[in-house]
């Protein structure tokens, strides 16, 4: 979901009773979650035609449809379509950027392609719709599976987790050799980033299977660190886990005021990571920023890429 103005949850309620009641939700606990999924599936449903400034960066990929399991005898799953920003200058690195629940990549392909990073790549691909066990089942598109909260101490969905953070690595297993790779998202797609993270430094999926490629640059906007019980012995199981993850870039953004992910799990996600060995960590924070990015967020992004993977920020 983007958008750089905030719509208020009740408001959004009211006007959607008929899909709240519609789902066998527990409205006192997923109230907020439900209006910011109302918003995203309005977003998927309105936002797949790229503005006409960017129709010449922004086009569909072959791969629509592409499936992953994540490694042997996992579920196979059938991925929406990728959408690709070209740069607009020497192509330096290649950025996978990862929607939240119920969007798609168009709506972040477009606010992607008016980043002043012209030697940025970003493929803006959309998750597979499935089923959301916080919203009694519902489908929509979705990462992996949310059971019960968006936190650090929820259940995680390590099977749906792990098939994604292989599709995001087929994305990005074709480009050239000298461009820089990273991995970046928004909510849950933020959260998917960084299981990514783990999977890179520790070497492997969850399943054992061998992660395939080398990461330069991980970005977490409004999101939270999955599987953050177990990190910290993955990655204290080899020496050469240990120096991935210390020498990895991330960078975690979240919105004091954020009334779906809480910015306290911003904060111990970060924890987290720090705890575990990853030191090459920059956490902000921003007074007032509910559950979506502002240009003040964009542009410490811009920074930050600017200054990790060493690509120019003019046009």
């Amino acid at each position: 979901m983007v958008r750089f103005s905030c719509h208020k949850s009740r408001q959004l309620q009211q006007a959607h009773t008929g899909f709240s009641s519609a789902c066998t939700i527990n409205t006192a606990k997923w109230g907020l979650w439900t209006s910011y999924f109302i918003y995203a599936f309005e977003s998927t449903q309105t936002s797949t035609r790229a503005p006409e400034a960017s129709i010449h960066t922004t086009e569909i990929m072959s791969y629509y449809g592409s499936s992953s399991s994540g490694g042997r005898g996992g579920r196979r799953v059938e991925y929406g379509r990728s959408y690709v920003v070209r740069p607009k200058g020497r192509h330096l690195a290649t950025i996978v950027w990862l929607h939240g629940l119920g969007d798609n990549g168009a709506s972040w392909s477009q606010l992607l392609d008016s980043l002043p990073l012209p030697n940025i790549k970003w493929i803006c691909p959309t998750a597979a719709t499935r089923p959301v066990t916080a919203f009694g089942g519902f489908p929509c598109t979705a990462w992996f599976d949310v059971m019960d909260d968006t936190s650090v101490d929820g259940r995680d969905d390590i099977e749906g987790l792990d098939a994604s953070a292989a599709h995001i690595a087929n994305l990005l297993s074709s480009e050239p050799s000298d461009v820089k790779l990273g991995i970046g998202g928004f909510s849950m797609g933020a959260s998917a980033a960084l299981h990514s993270a783990a999977c890179y430094a520790h070497g492997k999926f969850s399943t054992g299977i061998p992660y395939p490629i080398t990461l330069s640059a991980v970005i977490s906007l409004s999101g939270w660190l999955p599987c953050s019980r177990t990190l910290r012995g993955k990655m204290e199981s080899s020496s050469m886990s240990a120096r991935r993850a210390a020498s990895l870039p991330i960078l975690l953004c979240h919105g004091r005021a954020d009334e779906v992910v809480s910015y306290k799990n911003g904060e111990r996600s970060t924890e987290f990571l720090r705890s575990s060995g990853f030191s090459y960590l920059t956490f902000k924070s921003y007074n007032g920023l509910g559950h979506y990015t502002i240009p003040e967020e964009m542009d410490d992004v811009c920074k930050w890429l600017s200054s990790r993977l060493g690509v120019d920020r003019s046009r």
